[in-house]
């Protein structure tokens, strides 16, 4: 666990409401009055209200580069930092601030592991309408996401990528302070989501990080402008801590692929661990795949790096990878040969199209709340597997009425009059053609 670290000169800790408002009034904190901010929330010092009021102050008066840097290696510190020194590989992780319909973490993953590339992920907290990783994973009968960390550094060994539970002995203050965040309304700080990530990512062993930040009705951020300069933040702030680091900024503005579910998502990875699948899906998986190989310096150039990733796609080595780590974790792989073994839901009915026109627009979040609530099981957090929805129409697609803008797939009738509500809602058709959006808006390095 944490060690204190004592300073050759005598450190006198200031009072929880002096660093309130030091923060408040735009000054910058000193390594050892973060390091006292740390410790005090580990230890429960630090009144729940201070550090509510905290938050709030960082909010509106955002920390340095500097400042994160230094609060995100003292959150790493809060707790176990896993060693893989002993594994030779390069050692990269991916995080994503989470969009509806993206399963490229299931792709990327063993992509990378495929191409010589160790893949330490753990999954945190995502918002409460997106469906996780997780809970996509926990459609596969037997699957284990909960590792203790030798064994989680004994995957890493002999298969090369393990997609596992947060473990509680990592970065321990970010839990309390994520909560504090939801509480504060103060989730979106950008030096507190930086501090954040990069605190659970290293902690875990990552050498660097290739971050996918989206933006869109489909994202906690709405705004283009705030996930550009999330992007930027992250990536400044990953090299202040002498870490590799590349960000893509993405569109969120409708949903990843074809289909928003558990196990409809995990069919659709399938599909593209096998060089197939929807093109948006396909071009994120490309870059991103490319951007890792290319960050652990398995691959020399960008036209390497693009056949590093086709070859391992084609060849059917990620497929293999995955199906691997899908075992390793005691998970049944014979349904990812066979997906028509994965739960099939009771009814199939379409969203018919209420006029002629082509789709303007989507809200992804509205997809998103009407699938969660078709999943919804009578336990909290248990999702139905075989629910949700798939064949979505995307942006700049011309529809007849009554063609159907996607297929629901639901067991629970009573709960598809609510789910149709924002189901509905999240179309609008119009008379001409829309430009569709740019998936990959920006990249920064």
């Amino acid at each position: 666990m944490r060690k204190k670290i004592v300073s050759a000169r005598k450190f006198i800790p200031p009072s929880f409401s002096y660093l309130i408002e030091k923060k408040r009034d735009g000054g910058e904190f000193s390594e050892e009055e973060i390091r006292y901010i740390v410790d005090s929330i580990i230890d429960k010092e630090m009144p729940e209200h201070q550090l509510a009021a905290l938050c709030m102050a960082i909010y509106f008066q955002p920390m340095s580069a500097q400042e994160t840097a230094t609060l995100a290696e003292e959150m790493m510190l809060s707790g176990e930092v896993v060693d893989l020194s002993r594994i030779t590989k390069p050692k990269i992780d991916r995080y994503s601030t989470g969009g509806v319909g993206d399963k490229t973490s299931l792709v990327l993953l063993p992509l990378a592991a495929a191409c010589g590339v160790v893949m330490p992920n753990m999954n945190g907290q995502d918002e409460d309408f997106v469906i996780s990783t997780l809970d996509k994973l926990s459609s596969v009968p037997k699957f284990n996401p909960k590792l203790e960390l030798d064994t989680f550094i004994e995957q890493l060994n002999s298969v090369g990528c393990v997609i596992a539970e947060q473990n509680k002995e990592i970065a321990p203050v970010d839990d309390i302070l994520y909560h504090m965040r939801q509480a504060t309304a103060t989730v979106p700080s950008l030096p507190l989501i930086t501090a954040s990530v990069l605190s659970r990512k290293l902690a875990q062993g990552a050498e660097g990080l290739v971050v996918d930040v989206k933006w869109g009705n489909g994202s906690f951020i709405k705004d283009v402008e705030q996930a550009k300069q999330l992007a930027r933040f992250i990536t400044r702030v990953g090299r202040s801590m002498k870490r590799r680091c590349v960000a893509l900024v993405t569109d969120m503005n409708q949903p990843l692929g074809d289909t928003v579910g558990t196990a409809l998502e995990i069919k659709e990875a399938i599909q593209l661990l096998k060089g197939e699948g929807p093109e948006d899906l396909q071009e994120l998986v490309l870059k991103m795949g490319m951007e890792i190989v290319r960050l652990a310096g398995v691959a020399g150039s960008t036209l390497s790096a693009k056949q590093s990733v086709q070859r391992a796609l084609k060849e059917g080595t990620a497929f293999e990878k995955f199906k691997e780590m899908i075992a390793a974790q005691g998970g049944d792989t014979t349904v990812l040969d066979d997906p028509s073994k994965f739960p099939e839901a009771k009814y199939v009915r379409k969203l018919p199209a209420p006029k002629r026109g082509y789709v303007h627009t989507i809200n992804a979040g509205m997809i998103a709340r009407g699938v969660q609530i078709l999943a919804e099981g009578e336990k909290k957090g248990k999702l139905d597997p075989a629910v949700g929805v798939s064949e979505i129409k995307k942006v700049g697609t011309q529809v007849k009425q009554g063609e159907p803008l996607m297929m629901i797939h639901y067991n629970d009738e009573s709960k598809l009059d609510s789910a149709l509500d924002y189901l509905k809602q999240a179309y609008r058709l119009a008379p001409k053609r829309p430009t569709p959006p740019e998936l990959i808006v920006e990249r920064v390095a």
